[in-house]
């Protein structure tokens, strides 16, 4: 597989010529030059891509849904995306082509090592990968990474609506819905020598939480309407029976005397405590937990995260020590994250 190598870029001509060049290494190289005004589309060229050209500044997300279209136009089948600023090593490129797989998306996961990524941001991708995992039962922990494998096909399966930095969170929880597979493998983040980041943090942060926060919202409903159809489930007629069958059953030794009343309720307290029991060692209601924890501590976080963008510096040691702690994805892994597509059948072991 040859895949078209796309980078959106404004106002980057101090680094795309150097990323087009690494590009070229692994495929064609198309640059979207989303309305610069230093000569970015130039110098790719000249580098040896072809540009495509937005007369204005329209946004990341267009500029990418703009690729896509030409790539589709030439027959391509797949696409790696990745950033005109010189984050990202197109070194990197074979990586993501070796983990390709049929419904799969790749993405380059640079949190391996933090110290590369901007401190204003480090914390906000934790917290938004929290969620966003929780949201849609993903596993992956850089889900604000531009550096990735798309197959064209999941366009033709996933609508995307969104404008600027959501699009690339958007395509993940709407392809992980239809059944996708979002895979992510280790890359380099490079410290960028020239530029910042067309990422803004408080405009474009909140823009990205809100959308996650829909999202979050709405699996926390899931989980809520799942609980109550489980407590519901309890008083079909078909387990009223069983529970009742097997409360007699028990206290039948006891032959309607004295014992007979108190080993009713042993009875029915040992299968209360057992359904609870077993509903709890499910992942589901677990994982739900996990995440009601840290949503709980959104009021103490936030303030911090917004003061940190801008300040343009890292929280405080201990503050950061909080926001890895509590929104550390490998705690929704220990409960046992799941899917929330899966029902409330599976909540429990029937008897």
């Amino acid at each position: 597989m040859t895949p078209l190598l796309l980078i959106p870029a404004c106002d980057e001509r101090a680094t795309v010529g150097a990323v087009v060049a690494g590009g070229r290494r692994h495929g064609d190289v198309l640059v979207v030059d989303d309305g610069s005004t230093d000569g970015t589309g130039a110098i790719a060229h000249a580098a040896g891509a072809e540009v495509l050209r937005h007369a204005r500044r329209l946004g990341k997300a267009q500029a990418l849904r703009t690729g896509i279209a030409a790539a589709r136009a030439r027959g391509v089948s797949h696409v790696i995306t990745l950033d005109a600023d010189g984050q990202h090593d197109p070194g990197d490129v074979p990586a993501l082509l070796a983990a390709a797989a049929p419904r799969t998306i790749v993405v380059g996961g640079r949190l391996g090592d933090a110290a590369a990524v901007a401190p204003e941001r480090l914390d906000a991708i934790r917290v938004a990968g929290f969620f966003a995992c929780w949201a849609s039962g993903l596993r992956i922990h850089d889900t604000q990474s531009g550096f990735r494998l798309y197959p064209l096909a999941v366009f033709d399966v996933v609508p995307t609506y969104r404008g600027g930095f959501v699009f690339e969170t958007e395509i993940l929880l709407a392809a992980a819905a239809v059944g996708w597979v979002v895979r992510e493998v280790p890359v380099r983040a490079l410290p960028r020598a020239a530029s910042r980041s067309r990422f803004r943090p408080v405009a474009d942060g909140v823009s990205i939480g809100a959308f996650v926060a829909r999202h979050a919202l709405a699996r926390f409903g899931a989980e809520a309407a799942a609980g109550v159809a489980e407590v519901a489930a309890e008083f079909r007629s078909d387990r009223r029976r069983n529970r009742h069958l097997a409360m007699l059953e028990a206290a039948a030794p006891y032959g309607g005397g004295l014992g007979w009343g108190p080993a009713i309720g042993a009875a029915a307290l040992q299968r209360v405590s057992a359904r609870i029991g077993g509903w709890w060692r499910h992942p589901r209601p677990r994982c739900a937990a996990t995440a009601a924890v840290a949503a709980l501590a959104l009021p103490v976080v936030l303030p911090l995260l917004l003061v940190q963008a801008l300040a343009g510096r890292r929280l405080s040691t201990s503050a950061a020590a909080l926001v890895a702690a509590l929104y550390a994805q490998e705690r929704l892994h220990a409960a046992g994250a799941v899917s929330p597509a899966m029902t409330s059948d599976t909540l429990a072991t029937r008897s």
